[in-house]
C-alpha cells in the first residue's frame, strides 16, 4: 500500500511540475502541450466517441490476431518440439523472423493483402506467432525425464502421455509465451495502424500529428502505454504468477 502511494505522490507531483514549466515559459500546445492540454483533448475524444470507436477497432483487430497468433504458435510449437526434422529445418528459422520487428513486414502486408484489416491483422499474427513458438517449444522440451519415464511406468505413451503429462508440464512456458505474444502484438498493432484509413488508436494517431494537435498525439500515447501496463500488470501477469505457484515454481 506503502508503494502505491508513494507512486500516486511522485506522478502528481511530476504532473504539477510539468504544467507549472508548460505555463511558466508559455510553451504552445502545439510544440510540447500541458498535462491539462492533454486531458482536455482526450476529454474531447472520449466525449464524441471517437476514440471509444478507436479502442474498440483496435481491440476487435488485436483479439483477432491474438487467438490465431496462439493457436498457430501452439501448434507450430509442439510440432518443432516433437519433430527433430523439423525443428532442424523449418524450425531453425523461427528465431531470425523472430528477430525482425513485426512491423518491417508492413509493406509486404500491404502488397499481399491491400491496406487493410487483413494486412493488420497479419502484422498482429507474425508477431504473436513467432514468440509463442518459441516458449511453446522451449517448454516441451523442458520437460524433465523423470515425468515421462514415471508416467511410462503407470502405462502412458503416445498420445495420452503428451495430454497427460508433457503438454500440462508446459503450461508455465505457454502462459508466458502468451503474455510475450500479447506485448509483441499490441506494439505491431499500434505500429500497422498508423498507415491504415482508420478507425483505430494508431490512426487517429497519425491523424492528430498531421493535424498538429500534439495534446490529443500525447494523449494516445499515454493511452497505448496505459493499455500495455494494466492488461500485462492485471491479466498476464496474475495468471502467470498463479499458474508458477499452482507447478511449484514459486513460494506460496
Amino acid at each position: 500500500m506503502q508503494q502505491v502511494v508513494k507512486r500516486i505522490i511522485f506522478y502528481a507531483a511530476a504532473l504539477g511540475i510539468w504544467e507549472a514549466i508548460v505555463k511558466l515559459l508559455n510553451i504552445k500546445a502545439v510544440v510540447f502541450p500541458a498535462p491539462s492540454d492533454i486531458f482536455q483533448a482526450l476529454w474531447n475524444g472520449f466525449a464524441d466517441l471517437t476514440l471509444v470507436y478507436d479502442l474498440l477497432a483496435s481491440f476487435q483487430r488485436l483479439a483477432i490476431g491474438l487467438v490465431i497468433a496462439l493457436i498457430l504458435g501452439t501448434v507450430l510449437g509442439v510440432v518443432f518440439a516433437k519433430s527433430k526434422v523439423m525443428d532442424d529445418t523449418i524450425g531453425s528459422l523461427i528465431l531470425p523472423l523472430q528477430s525482425v520487428p513485426s512491423i518491417v513486414w508492413l509493406p509486404l502486408a500491404i502488397i499481399w493483402f491491400g491496406l487493410n484489416e487483413k494486412a493488420i491483422i497479419f502484422i498482429v499474427v507474425l508477431g504473436g506467432t513467432l514468440v509463442m513458438t518459441l516458449n511453446m517449444r522451449t517448454g516441451i522440451k523442458s520437460v524433465p525425464p523423470i515425468y515421462t519415464n514415471a508416467a511410462r511406468t503407470m502405462d502412458y505413451s503416445g498420445f495420452s502421455l503428451f495430454t497427460h503429462v508433457i503438454f500440462p508440464a508446459a503450461i508455465p512456458h505457454a502462459v508466458t509465451g502468451a503474455r510475450l505474444a500479447w506485448a509483441f502484438g499490441w506494439r505491431g498493432l499500434m505500429g500497422s495502424e498508423l498507415l491504415s484509413t482508420g478507425p483505430g488508436l494508431g490512426y487517429t494517431l497519425k491523424f492528430a500529428s498531421d493535424f498538429g494537435d500534439m495534446a490529443l498525439v500525447m494523449g494516445i500515447i499515454f493511452i497505448i502505454a496505459l493499455i500495455g501496463i494494466l492488461v500485462d500488470l492485471v491479466f498476464f501477469s496474475r495468471i502467470e504468477k498463479k499458474v508458477m505457484k499452482k507447478w511449484g515454481l514459486l513460494e506460496q
